[in-house]
């Protein structure tokens, strides 16, 4: 006769439950022993860093901090560049066309916490970049009720050309980390027509909220400030929406984080119809490929070896 297993007398819950405590504790035996080796400027780093694991809205674990700290002290992801921070928010210049026959990168839009490069031809903002940098995260101002047509265009795109189209009002510079960092005038110019795409609601409510979360949140808040490049890609012949506004085949995010004269970056390209559930490290790409694809021009003020080394190098894992 087969002997009857014995079931465990601890839950499986409970036994990994354990086992996340007991890997938490080692880990911050761990980083705890390492802090206490490091100079004094590195420890007031390290202790802002340590600080925000215990606001939860940052969203900053324990298993962050070891990856984080081994990332900035250790790796060789960062390259040295000339400091680039403050308070100006496109990181290395705004993007222009790489080349005599690259597309039109837009006119110049110059909003409170953010610009875009806008190009009246194609209805879309090319690209917006803005900076999110680390504070007290609080709620932000009550969401704008309506989107606005942006006068300073000659599109003059119109919020209705969207409805019943099948794609959501997509932004570039984002509600959430623009209000929370720049206030109730500048979340309301993120509802101008001048900073949104047409984006298909898996993407829109999926992938590109989750990074745009991060960038809000977790990379602020472990990072100190991150600069953002984000945009469309068009096809030769896009389709458009009623005759005026053109759709993107795909989107792509470019994150830089810069300290201390070292910066290194991560992009992303998301095709227009990727699933709500992607997971992010699937559309890692290279900066070089978001230039080939989109004719842009990106850090384009830094010197040549330092934009050849960042732009050439897709990271291995989100950040």
């Amino acid at each position: 006769m087969a002997r009857r297993t014995r079931p465990s007398a601890v839950p499986r819950s409970f036994r990994r439950t354990r086992l996340f405590v007991i890997a938490n504790i080692v880990l911050w035996g761990v980083v705890g022993g390492w802090f206490l080796l490091q100079p004094k400027e590195r420890q007031a780093d390290v202790s802002r860093l340590l600080g925000n694991v215990f606001d939860a809205r940052k969203q900053v674990t324990a298993f962050d901090v070891a990856w984080d700290l081994w990332q900035l002290y250790y790796s060789d992801d960062f390259v040295r560049v000339p400091p680039r921070g403050g308070r100006t928010v496109a990181y290395a210049g705004w993007p222009e066309p790489a080349g005599f026959m690259g597309p039109d990168a837009g006119r110049v839009l110059v909003n409170d916490g953010y610009v875009v490069g806008y190009s009246d031809a194609l209805g879309n903002p090319r690209w917006a970049a803005y900076r999110a940098f680390d504070l007290e995260l609080r709620d932000a101002p009550a969401r704008p009720d309506e989107f606005v047509v942006d006068m300073r265009t000659s599109a003059r795109v119109d919020p209705g050309v969207y409805s019943r189209s099948g794609y959501d009002r997509g932004h570039l510079a984002p509600n959430f980390a623009i209000a929370t960092r720049y206030g109730k005038r500048a979340q309301e110019e993120t509802f101008r027509m001048s900073n949104i795409c047409p984006q298909r609601h898996a993407l829109n409510a999926g992938p590109w909220k989750r990074l745009e979360q991060k960038v809000a949140t977790s990379y602020p808040a472990r990072f100190g400030e991150v600069w953002v490049l984000a945009g469309p890609v068009f096809g030769p012949k896009p389709e458009r929406l009623k005759g005026r506004v053109a759709v993107p085949d795909a989107f792509f995010m470019i994150i830089v984080d810069e300290e201390g004269g070292r910066a290194r970056a991560q992009a992303f390209l998301f095709p227009q119809d990727t699933p709500a559930e992607a997971p992010l490290e699937g559309f890692l790409v290279s900066i070089d490929e978001v230039e080939r694809r989109t004719g842009l021009d990106f850090l384009r003020d830094l010197p040549d070896d330092a934009e050849a080394a960042l732009e050439a190098r897709a990271v291995a894992r989100v950040w």
